[in-house]
């Protein structure tokens, strides 16, 4: 009984997978013939699990109950998700907090104390440090995720930089978490053009409008498109600069909203960014540690000589 006992949890883990399973590849699972596959998925039926024929193929697929069953986890996925809620209790999802850490004290009650002492070794080591923002209501994510999915058009108040109140049509594209913050990438239908809005200042109007064909964003790349905003921005320099290195390189070294990264051949690429000043400038771009050709503004051209010059009478004896 013990044996059949822990043949159907490693069934039901596998099925778990939520992924098509044919009753051959269940059977060189689980060490057994074909007949007992059939017999043990009958077993999981009669405690509650609907575990779906798939036809044709003369396989099986767990479909989605009337309630959540038992997860069972290995060590690894059992860390992964504990670390998950521990981080989550960081986010920047309003509420999604104290969800976390009720989640996370039922799964530290039933983990292994192997497994227990792991994720509990994690929290004490590990401290949060500033990245303090706005939080971003969940119930307004669900809204406009569910809108993107559709393609249905999105009406919604928004607040602008300034504090002012306006109202907004928009085809939804595509939602972006960017360190602390949300953003929303969307086809703006009053100015016919591309927008990116802070998801935080977002109040969606209900219902949502008409479907819609969807658009290709700008560069085939939401994320790149959303960095080249946020790296223009309303800064009073902007300057695009030649890299001496390709792409991947220079885009793994740059922190999010730093830049955006354009490719133009094996050995290089531009970098287009912005700052308060041209002496900010020259200090971002050298802490790259690539090397680079700088033309224009003129400003920042004197920031990189007058940068040069200072590091160089650091090293004078």
């Amino acid at each position: 009984m013990a044996q059949t006992s822990a043949r159907l949890l490693k069934l039901l883990s596998l099925l778990q997978t939520y992924r098509h399973w044919s009753g051959a590849e269940l059977a060189e699972r689980l060490g057994v013939a074909g007949r007992t596959v059939r017999r043990d998925v009958e077993r999981l039926r009669e405690l509650g699990y609907p575990v779906h024929a798939t036809q044709g193929t003369a396989g099986y697929r767990l479909g989605a109950g009337n309630a959540l069953p038992p997860l069972l986890l290995d060590d690894e996925e059992a860390v992964a998700v504990a670390i998950g809620l521990r981080t989550a209790t960081a986010s920047s999802v309003t509420g999604i907090e104290e969800t976390s850490v009720r989640a996370l004290a039922k799964l530290e009650q039933v983990l292994p104390a192997r497994l227990r002492h792991r994720v509990t070794t994690l929290q004490r080591a590990t401290v949060r440090a500033g990245g303090h923002g706005p939080t971003v209501d969940p119930d307004v994510l669900v809204a406009i995720s569910e809108a993107c999915h559709r393609r249905e058009r999105l009406r919604f108040d928004y607040t602008t930089h300034g504090g002012d109140r306006i109202t907004r049509t928009a085809e939804p594209h595509t939602l972006i978490n960017w360190g602390r913050r949300w953003y929303l990438l969307a086809w703006d239908v009053d100015r016919e053009d591309w927008r990116t809005f802070r998801v935080d200042r977002i109040r969606p109007r209900t219902p949502t409008g008409p479907r819609f064909a969807p658009r290709e964003p700008p560069g085939g790349d939401a994320t790149a498109y959303l960095a080249r905003q946020l790296s223009a921005g309303q800064w009073a320099v902007r300057a695009t600069i030649t890299m001496h290195q390709p792409a991947e390189v220079v885009s793994a070294r740059v922190w999010p909203g730093m830049g955006a990264v354009e490719a133009v051949d094996r050995d290089s690429c531009l970098l287009h960014l912005g700052a308060e000043s041209p002496a900010d400038l020259a200090w971002m771009v050298a802490v790259i540690g690539v090397d680079f050709t700088v033309t224009e503004p003129p400003e920042l051209v004197a920031a990189i000589h007058a940068l040069g010059e200072r590091c160089r009478r650091a090293l004078d004896p």
